[in-house]
């Protein structure tokens, strides 16, 4: 037994040794940077490769977003196109009613946004509701509890455009849904063809996308809650109902807020399975802020690309996910607040 250690000890020596070499060379990197930062400032210093990428990839982008939001013509580089200042952000926002998008001069801009918050209105509410009753049932001692949380789970793991296609095949006027529907004597239904039908199947889609996501983070929060308040209550005869209203919601509302708020950001940047599944079809009924961007921006059958219009756009989508993500941080710090508090 002694013997094996010692020949897996050797082993791990042998091979090691390239990593030892690599730390070696690290650390005689670091010495020189700790001396002048000091032993608090190198946790600033290990951020810094992140925070190179976070500015190349999502700064300077944003950046160069904005200055096109402030030009017009046609050319590709920004210096090339002439500053027509805030012209597009007029032009968006030149309505003679905001609740009547024909009245707008960007028509298809406001029919893009009131679909997208009919599309976030619903695919959230009943999202948090079905993730929340899914939640509660798997976190009771059911046969299975680990097979189900896992196919609740599976879809999250697909690409939306997987999910898009899937789902398409399955809508289509000869698809699997209308086969089973005839084989039953009914006749097809065309489900991504009728306005109506169209917004309730991406809608369906979405939250069956994404669900599982939400499902497990309120299955976190009910498996936080201490269980010997639930015995208190049933050795005081409280009914289930009660207990859930009195104890189980209370404690997992910091969680179900924080679920809302991703809810809500992951709800407004919606595209790729509705681009899939529907093409924001029929004419404009699935067509949220996010495709409008794309269609003006890069494809715009027949017509010029716009890339100061769609630039302005997704300035205005991006002012609503900040606030969005500021809500979100403001109530995740306060749930650390009360943690600290408790």
């Amino acid at each position: 037994m002694i013997k094996n250690f010692t020949k897996k000890e050797n082993i791990l020596e042998i091979t090691g040794w390239p990593f030892r070499l690599l730390m070696s060379a690290i650390d005689v990197l670091m010495r020189p940077i700790q001396k002048i930062v000091g032993i608090n400032g190198m946790p600033y210093i290990f951020l810094l490769p992140n925070l190179f990428f976070f500015g190349l990839f999502v700064i300077i982008p944003l950046g160069i977003n904005l200055l096109f939001s402030f030009t017009g013509g046609t050319e590709l580089y920004v210096e090339n196109r002439p500053f027509v200042g805030d012209k597009q952000y007029q032009f968006l926002f030149d309505c003679e009613n905001y609740l009547e998008p024909n009245s707008c001069n960007e028509d298809l801009f406001w029919r893009g946004v009131y679909n997208t918050i009919t599309f976030v209105f619903f695919q959230v509410g009943f999202m948090i509701i079905f993730s929340l009753i899914t939640a509660l049932i798997l976190n009771k001692k059911i046969i299975g509890r680990s097979f189900f949380r896992s196919v609740f789970f599976f879809p999250v793991l697909l690409s939306p455009v997987v999910v898009g296609v899937i789902w398409k095949w399955i809508l289509l006027r000869n698809g699997l849904l209308n086969s089973f529907i005839e084989n039953f004597g009914g006749s097809k239904v065309l489900f991504l063809t009728e306005p109506t039908w169209a917004m309730f199947w991406v809608v369906f889609v979405s939250i069956w996308a994404h669900m599982g996501f939400y499902t497990l983070i309120i299955l976190a929060g009910l498996q936080a809650i201490p269980p010997n308040l639930y015995e208190a209550a049933e050795m005081d005869g409280t009914k289930r109902e009660r207990i859930f209203w009195r104890i189980t919601l209370p404690l997992l509302w910091p969680n179900l807020l924080v679920v809302i708020i991703l809810a809500l950001i992951k709800g407004v940047q919606t595209f790729d399975e509705i681009y899939v599944l529907t093409g924001g079809g029929p004419g404009t009924s699935t067509s949220l802020i996010v495709q409008y961007i794309y269609t003006t921006g890069f494809a715009a059958a027949g017509a010029v690309q716009n890339f100061g219009l769609a630039a302005a756009a997704s300035m205005i989508l991006g002012i609503v996910l900040l606030v969005l993500t500021l809500i979100q941080l403001y109530l995740g710090w306060s749930k650390e607040d009360k943690k600290q508090d408790i």
